[in-house]
Order: C-alpha cells, then structure tokens, then sequence
C-alpha cells in the first residue's frame, strides 16, 4: 500500500474557464498528510474541500461551492491529482472557475510533475468494494464491483455519426491515466453552442479547448489524439468527479451513458450502502469475485 502524497514546490499556471470565459491564476501548494484536497477562492476568499457533500452544481461542469461561492470545472484538475496519486494539496484560485486550458488533463500532468511529488509517512487509506453496488438515474447506470486493483469500464452512445457507441475499460494507474485517459479532450456539439452561451455557459470554449462537432463531423483541423477519444474523456471526468469521495476506490466501476450529475449521485448513494463498502490499509490483499458477476451495458 502507498504512502501519502502532496507537491515539493509551489506552482502556478493560468488560463480562461471553459464556461465563463474568465481568467484565473491558479497556484498549487503542498499540504500535509490527511488535509486533502482544498480549494481556496482568493479572490473572495473562500475554502472550499473537494468532497462529494461540497458539490452544488453538476451543468456541463462539477462546480463545488459554499455560501454563495463557487469554483467550476473542477473535474480535470481533480482527475490529474487523482491520476498521479497527489492526496493532499492547497489549490489557490483567483477566479470562478479552473482554467479549461487545452481541455484535457495532459498540461496538468505536466505542471504537477514540474511541481515534484512527495511522499508523506503516513498510508494512504482506499474504499474498497466488498460486494456489488448498483445504481441507475434515467438513462444512466453505474454498477461497482469487488476487484482486485482499480478499474473502469465505460461505455456511450450518442446520435452522431462522428461519435455512435464507444467503449473503454482499463485499470487505472499513473502510468494508463496518463498515457490513455490524461489526453483526452473535451467535447461538444456546433448545435448547442448558442443555447449554452445563451444560458451564460462555453463562454470560453473554442477549437483550441475544445472538440466540436459539426453536422458533418469534427470542425477542429488537428483531428481526433484517439479514434475514441470521446469515451476517454467521460473516463478522464468520472475519475475527477469519483475522486470526490474523499479515497481512491478500490474496485471494478462500469458505467454507461454517465455524467457529472449520475457519479455525484452514484457516489451519495454509494455512501449511504455502508455494507457496499469498506475503508482498508489492505487494498491489495485478494477478493474473490464471482464469474457471474455481469452487466450489460
């Protein structure tokens, strides 16, 4: 099992939020063993822990939030600090929202690492997964498994013909998240542009943040960095939204059709079934699994 992690050094990046259009500067500082992640508006100032129960908003974005002040699209950054190990960590914001920057979580990746990552004395605690959880919100479902590692399993389908069904499944580590997932951009459709900047959102977003999909197919001329990078991306979110659990999940998590507003609720749910689930030092001690466990996705 793991020993803790934060940052070495202190680090700051900036750059435009996807849906207010608004600049930030954000700076990353250390924190000692079992802070956890912590957001502070220091425009206003506000402190704001990344934690399920903080969650106010699920539009588009995951947007935690407290007395009136909110910090949107956290899901990216959350994923790169889930997907390098980082437990605790102080995220200074200047601003309303994360910057979106290329879209993906890669850049993160990068500041994070020019950062440095210390370990700390102390383990790192998982929710693992004792026997199977289920959850359905409309189209949506989520189903977790006992397994022995982290894993994910994700399938979507959409009505387009530069999308259709796409599916993924892969254990999580450092190395997959960033190599498989950490790349993968976000996305939308030309059609909902006008409705969403109607409705004060995408304000920020363009072909340099964005993927775009036109009638026809992709608007953007750099093309797709995976023929299913759309799948990769709803993974990259679902891991920055399921690290809001507070603990790495130790499980086999399959989800289809799934965003921002089904993992929040899948993760309340999943917190209140405590027989689900337990917390361990022991994460990789083995758990057996039945051959019938199955979903049809």
């Amino acid at each position: 099992m793991r020993a803790q992690r934060t940052i070495k050094n202190e680090i700051s990046f900036e750059g435009i939020g996807l849906h207010t259009g608004k600049l930030a500067r954000v700076t990353l500082k250390p924190a000692a063993r079992d802070t956890g992640v912590i957001f502070i508006r220091t425009d206003k100032p506000m402190v704001i822990k990344a934690y399920v129960g903080s969650v106010i908003d699920t539009a588009f974005a995951t947007t935690i939030g407290q007395n009136g002040i909110k910090i949107r699209t956290i899901e990216h950054l959350m994923a790169a600090l889930a997907g390098l190990g980082i437990d605790n960590i102080y995220i200074e914001v200047s601003g309303p929202e994360i910057p979106i920057l290329d879209g993906s979580s890669t850049e993160l990746i990068s500041i994070i690492l020019r950062a440095g990552i210390a370990k700390q004395g102390k383990k790192r605690p998982y929710l693992r997964i004792k026997r199977p959880f289920a959850f359905e919100d409309g189209h949506s479902k989520i189903v977790a498994f006992p397994y022995m590692g982290s894993r994910i399993t994700y399938r979507i389908s959409f009505n387009h013909h530069g999308i259709g069904e796409q599916k993924i499944s892969l254990d999580i580590n450092e190395e997959s998240f960033a190599r498989e997932i950490a790349p993968a951009r976000t996305f939308g459709f030309l059609k909902d542009i006008e409705y969403l900047r109607t409705n004060g959102l995408a304000k920020g977003g363009s072909l340099e943040n964005a993927i775009i999909l036109g009638e026809n197919g992709i608007l953007n001329s750099t093309g797709l960095r995976f023929p299913d990078e759309f799948v990769r991306h709803k993974v990259l979110d679902s891991i920055g939204d399921f690290s809001l659990l507070g603990f790495p999940i130790y499980g086999h998590i399959i989800a289809s059709k799934s965003g921002h507003s089904s993992n929040v609720k899948f993760l309340q749910k999943l917190l209140a079934s405590p027989d689900s689930w337990d917390i361990t030092l022991e994460a990789e001690e083995k758990i057996s699994r039945s051959p019938a466990l199955q979903i049809n996705l």
